[in-house]
This record gives structure tokens, C-alpha cells and sequence, in this order.
């Protein structure tokens, strides 16, 4: 075992099978909670495979070599333990939290499950059913439709454009051997990240996942490598006409990763229907940290922009908001509303006139200053609990970023300028893909 940096009172160590082990010692409260991570997720399908991901995490605690699902089943809630599973865009996920005294035998439990699940198949089949419902129910939802779509026409044969559910037809043929395959490429020692937060020493917890985890050797193969198409940038319209009692509108547009490198769409200006100039590789963080300001500032809470001018002065939206996530790879800058069908094209005009204004109304010093504390208190907020910090801390280091960045994000955040500010807005707030749910008559105009 190679121990890695400390960090008060936060420490990474590496096994020497690769599993990175963090540890947040945090005696407040009996409970340890921890997040396992498996570098893998929905971007590694295609297709005919969307769905494999969420279907694993479905049936992973259905069964292993040695215990049954219902045996699993029990010993998790015999000690009222938690014990779940899920699978995102960049990542694979194993969450557990329990009392101090029993961590150890829930910690051996997690590694049977990750390391010989059986995939019943008799579990398998009822995953599969419970899914197509769900998928079925998304299809009810105007929300879901209008970003299904939305994904769809910015990231085209990306898989980022594919539905975490997957599609009726692609699961519908997902089975065992499809599962066995996913796991053995993902599942190994060096593609993992155990986050722990709670009451434990963090020298007897990294020795605890040694005894757990340690024998797991990783197969002599190399990690494999995700090739991916690049996304190139060209606003489109799209419309679904379904009879709602409410219109949803969409506006995306493609914004930097979270991990520094050169944007996609800057690297194929020549292709865009809008100016783009490159930027340099060193600026990629800053106008992540920049974007993430924006659009805190248009959707965030019931003091953003567009709550206040589009739905209390104007009164347009049913709801308005706006999100941006952290992703592996160049992700959507979003803002949307539900709205009444009539004033559908209102709000279209409202909702870009406000993401415009970004660029042509620049920021006060004060309006700068506020949107920078808004996401810091929000962001100390989300590490309040050893499920919130387990999570955080894990999920920066499966990215590739460190459990450094908590500190750098702040401190870059602290750093941006008025003029980062304008600088990124001007570079990717240009022209929105457009994405329209509602009445045929006014989503077909």
C-alpha cells in the first residue's frame, strides 16, 4: 500500500491494486457513510446498449455468489443500515451508511457485491419490466420529453445524448451477458474510488479497506479507453407536439467540462453557425467557474433573474430555472420554462432576451460579488452531512480533479473578474439549441 498526501482532516491513500481510498474523519456522529465509485457510467453505451448502466445498478444487490437478494436484503436492515446503487452519466455509484460498530461487515458486504454480483436472472427480467415502466412514465412527463430532446439534438452520436433509462427497444434486449460484459470492463480495482466520511481513524479505515479490498487484483488487460465523437456546435430548433395544459420551453448551449481542455466547439469553429474564437487552454477552468456564476445567477432560487422578471413581474412561467452541471465532458448550459400554450412564443423571445442580456448588460461589481456567495454558501450547505462529504470529495476525485479542488474551486471562484465574467458569456451564450413540448399549434409555428 502507497500512502498519498494528507490533508487535514482529509486523507487519500492508493492501495497497490490502484483503489484510491479517501477518508474525512468527522467524530461528531456515530455513522459512517461512505461512496464507492466505479469510473464507468452510461458515456461507455451506445444505442443498442442504453439502459445497461441504470440495469446494473438495478440488480447489482439482487443477488451474489454467496448471499441471496433477500439475505442481502435482511442483513442490511436487520442493523437499519442504508445500502444503494446508481449509475450516471460518468460514473457508477455504491452508497452505503450505517453506525460505526457495524461499517466493517456492511464494508464486506459492498465488496461482495462489487466484486461477484450473480445477476439472477429471474431478477433481471423484473428490472428490465420495471424500467420499460419508467420509461413509459417519462414519456407522460412534458419536462423529460423537452430534454430528451434537448440532449439529443446538441450531442447527437455522443452518448451523452442518450436517456440514463435507455429506450423500450434497447432495453428490452439488454440481458445477463450484457451485464457480465459491463461489469468484468468496469468493475476492477484500479477504475475505483471509496469515499469515506464519519466517525473512524482514518489509518483504521484505510486498513479495513485493505483487508476488504486488497486480494482484488486487477486484470493484467490496461483500463480501456473512451473514444468518443466530437461534438461540434449547430443550434437547431426541435418541437414535440403533445396536449399538455402547459407549454415547456428549452434554450442549451454547449458549455466547458468541468476537467481543463480545450472545448469542442471552439476546436470546430469552422463548423459553428455562430463566431467562435479559440480560447487558450489555461482559460477552460475560468470560464467553467465564470459559467457556473451565470448561470446561478439567471435560474438559482427565488431571488434569480429569471424568477423575478419572467415570472413575478411578467408572470410567463409555471416554473423557470436553470442548471449547469458538472460533467466529464462539455455539458449543457440550461435554462427553461413551463408556461401557459398561448404564451409560448412570449416566452421564448423572454427567456433568450435574458441569457442575451448576459452579454449586452455587464455585470456591477455588486451583482458579481452576490452571485459569488450565493454558490458558496450553497456550497457549504452540500458538505454538512458525511454523506454530502463523502460524495463530494469522492466524485471530484473520479474526475480526475483531487480533493484539492473543494479549495481551488472557491479560490477560483474568489479570483473571477467582472471581465472572465463577460469574456464567457460573449465566447458561449452566443445562439441556443431550442427544444419545444406543447400543443401542436404553438410548438409547430
Amino acid at each position: 500500500m502507497n500512502l498519498g498526501f494528507k490533508q487535514s482532516p482529509q486523507t487519500r491513500a492508493v492501495l497497490s491494486n490502484g483503489i484510491v481510498v479517501l477518508v474525512w474523519e468527522n467524530p461528531s456522529a456515530d455513522i459512517i457513510a461512505t461512496r464507492i465509485f466505479i469510473r464507468a457510467g452510461s458515456q461507455w453505451e451506445t444505442p443498442q446498449t442504453a439502459g445497461l448502466s441504470h440495469l446494473l445498478a438495478s440488480v447489482l444487490t439482487k443477488g451474489t455468489e454467496q448471499r441471496s437478494s433477500l439475505q442481502i436484503a435482511e442483513q442490511v436492515e436487520s442493523v437499519g443500515a442504508s445500502l444503494g446503487t446508481d449509475s450516471a452519466t460518468d460514473y457508477f455509484l455504491l452508497s452505503l451508511k450505517t453506525v460505526s460498530s457495524d461499517f466493517a461487515d456492511l464494508l464486506q458486504l459492498a465488496g461482495e457485491l462489487l466484486r461477484s454480483p450473480s445477476f439472477p436472472q429471474h431478477e433481471i427480467d423484473l428490472e428490465r419490466r420495471q424500467t420499460i415502466q419508467a420509461i413509459r412514465s417519462q414519456q407522460e412527463q412534458p419536462f423529460s420529453i423537452a430534454y430528451d430532446q434537448l440532449r439529443q439534438i446538441v450531442y447527437r452520436d455522443h452518448p451523452y445524448a442518450l436517456s440514463g433509462l435507455g429506450t423500450e427497444a434497447s432495453v428490452a434486449q439488454l440481458d445477463r451477458a450484457n451485464l457480465q460484459r459491463y461489469h468484468q470492463t468496469h468493475f476492477r480495482p484500479d477504475n475505483v474510488v471509496i469515499s469515506l466520511s464519519g466517525r473512524i481513524e482514518p489509518d483504521a479505515a484505510i486498513a479495513l479497506v485493505e483487508r476488504v479490498f486488497g486480494d482484488w487484483q486487477a486484470p493484467t488487460t490496461p483500463l480501456s479507453v473512451l473514444k468518443l465523437p466530437v461534438i461540434t456546435v449547430r443550434p437547431v430548433k426541435a418541437a414535440i407536439a403533445q396536449e399538455t395544459q402547459q407549454s415547456i420551453v428549452m434554450l442549451g448551449y454547449l458549455a466547458p467540462a468541468v476537467v481543463p481542455e480545450p472545448h469542442p466547439a471552439l476546436q470546430e469553429a469552422e463548423s459553428c453557425s455562430m463566431p467562435l474564437s479559440p480560447a487558450p487552454h489555461t482559460h477552460a477552468m475560468t470560464d467553467y467557474t465564470a459559467l457556473k456564476l451565470l448561470n446561478s445567477y439567471l435560474g438559482n432560487g427565488l431571488s434569480s433573474r429569471l424568477f423575478v422578471e419572467l415570472r413575478e413581474k411578467r408572470g410567463l412561467a409555471y416554473d423557470v430555472s436553470a442548471f449547469y452541471p458538472t460533467r466529464l465532458h462539455p455539458a449543457p448550459f440550461v435554462v427553461y420554462m413551463g408556461t401557459a400554450p398561448e404564451n409560448t412564443a412570449i416566452a421564448i423571445a423572454g427567456l433568450k432576451a435574458e441569457v442575451d442580456r448576459l452579454r449586452t448588460h455587464p455585470f456591477s461589481s455588486d451583482t458579481l460579488q452576490a452571485a459569488k456567495d450565493k454558490i458558496l454558501g450553497q456550497q457549504a450547505l452540500g458538505k454538512q452531512t458525511n454523506a454530502q462529504i463523502a460524495q463530494t470529495f469522492g466524485w471530484y476525485e473520479t474526475l480526475g480533479l483531487g480533493i484539492d479542488f473543494d479549495a481551488q474551486f472557491q479560490e477560483q471562484l474568489s479570483a473571477v473578474t467582472l471581465e472572465a465574467v463577460q469574456s464567457a458569456a460573449d465566447r458561449y451564450l452566443v445562439e441556443p439549441y431550442l427544444s419545444l413540448v406543447g400543443p401542436a399549434a404553438v410548438v409547430k409555428k
